[in-house]
């Protein structure tokens, strides 16, 4: 049965800035705010922590209340775009996207009560 997020973007938000902290390696930083354009879509940016610099964001889209489509939006190495298919930006989302449905199952007990 599909079950649509009856939470709003606010909550969510804040449930996220409170949860994802647990889920982070030692040094690399984050940051979540609503998607202005999709009221079950969240904007996370990741620091990586770490001499390369890489900063990676990703749209966390709330298919239903129960689960969530991940897409990687950007990549950028300082402040310029890089590009996304070498093996450590993969390594990097690949684990920041693991990091986004663990977060995600962990608040299930708010978006799918």
């Amino acid at each position: 049965m599909n079950r649509q997020l009856q939470l709003d973007q606010n909550t969510l938000v804040s449930a996220w800035q409170g949860q994802l902290p647990a889920l982070m390696d030692s040094g690399d930083s984050f940051s979540v705010q609503g998607d202005a354009a999709d009221q079950n879509s969240l904007l996370i940016h990741f620091n990586a922590a770490g001499h390369q610099a890489y900063s990676l964001d990703f749209r966390c889209t709330y298919v239903d209340s129960r689960e969530v489509a991940v897409n990687l939006i950007d990549v950028e190495q300082g402040s310029r775009h890089t590009d996304e298919r070498t093996e450590a930006v993969q390594q990097l989302a690949q684990r920041y996207t693991r990091q986004i449905h663990e977060c995600a199952q962990a608040l299930q007990n708010i978006t799918n009560p």
